[in-house]
C-alpha cells in the first residue's frame, strides 16, 4: 500500500508541474517507483559443491534492455539458466510478475512467458527453418489450443527477419551463423514472451549482422503492443 500511495503521489506531482515527465530526474523516480517485472534476490546457485552464483540481486522493470557483463566464468549464464529454470539455485527467491518461479520446472517458466535463446543459438539443425519456429510455439499452441495464433506469430517472426522467410524450407543446419541467430531468436519469440533471455546473441557474428539483430530487440522492446523485457548477456570486463 505504502508503495502504491508512493506511485500516486508521485502521479499527482507529475501532473501539476508542467514539465517533470520530460526532466531525466524525474524519469529515475518513475523508473524507482515502477513496479519490477523481475525481482531476484539474494540467489545462490552451485555445480555441485562449486558455487557459481552468490547472493545475486536483480530487478527489472517492463519494457527494459539490460545487460550483463564480465569476464568468463563469472556467472552470467548461470544466471540465466537460474532464471529459466535449467540450473535452479539453491536459495534465494526469483519473482515473475510477483509469483515465485524458482521451484518451477523449465516448462512451466516458459509457459509464465519467459523464453531463452541460448548461447551457441542451439537450433535444430536436421529440420526446416518453419519447423524450427513451429517447435518454439509448442506450449503456446496446446494453451490456445488451435493454430491460427502460432501462423500469426509465424508471420510476426518473418516480418522481423525477412530472410527467414526466404529460407523457410531450408534446413536450419545449412544457414549461416547469423541467420541461425535470427531463428533462434524467432524460435524464443514464438512462444509470445514478455522476458526474454539473449545468451551471447552477437557471439561470432558480423557487425552488420549484429547491428540488424540488437535494431531487431530495440524496435520490440519499444513496440507498443508487445512490451517485452530484455536481459542480454555479452563478455567483457568490467
Amino acid at each position: 500500500m505504502q508503495r502504491l500511495r508512493n506511485e500516486a503521489y508521485f502521479l499527482a506531482y507529475a501532473a501539476v508541474t508542467k514539465y517533470a515527465a520530460q526532466s531525466r530526474f524525474y524519469r529515475g523516480i518513475w523508473t524507482f517507483y515502477k513496479i519490477a517485472m523481475l525481482k531476484i534476490k539474494n540467489i545462490n546457485t552451485f555445480y555441485g559443491q562449486a558455487q557459481a552464483l552468490k547472493n545475486v540481486s536483480l530487478h527489472l522493470t517492463e519494457g527494459e534492455i539490460v545487460t550483463l557483463i564480465g569476464a568468463n566464468g563469472a556467472g552470467k549464464t548461470t544466471l540465466l539458466n537460474s532464471l529459466s529454470g535449467v540450473v535452479p539455485p539453491r536459495s534465494g527467491e526469483i519473482l515473475f510478475n510477483n509469483v515465485p518461479i524458482n521451484n518451477l520446472a523449465v516448462h512451466q517458466i516458459v509457459r509464465m512467458g519467459i523464453s531463452q535463446v541460448p548461447e551457441g543459438r542451439q537450433v535444430f539443425k536436421p529440420i526446416s527453418v518453419e519447423d524450427n519456429l513451429e517447435l518454439g510455439a509448442y506450449l503456446h499452441h496446446k494453451m490456445l489450443g488451435g493454430g491460427d495464433e502460432v501462423k500469426k506469430n509465424k508471420e510476426m517472426v518473418y516480418d522481423l527477419f525477412p530472410l527467414l522467410r526466404e529460407r523457410r524450407k531450408q534446413l536450419a543446419g545449412t544457414l549461416s551463423g547469423g541467420e541461425q541467430q535470427m531463428l533462434a531468436i524467432g524460435r524464443a519469440f514464438m512462444a509470445r514472451p514478455k522476458l526474454m533471455l539473449l545468451d551471447e546473441p552477437s557471439m561470432g557474428l558480423a557487425p552488420i549482422i549484429t547491428q540488424e539483430i540488437f535494431r531487431v530487440i530495440e524496435n520490440l522492446s519499444k513496440e507498443k503492443k508487445q512490451r517485452f523485457c530484455w536481459l542480454n548477456k555479452t563478455r567483457g570486463r568490467l
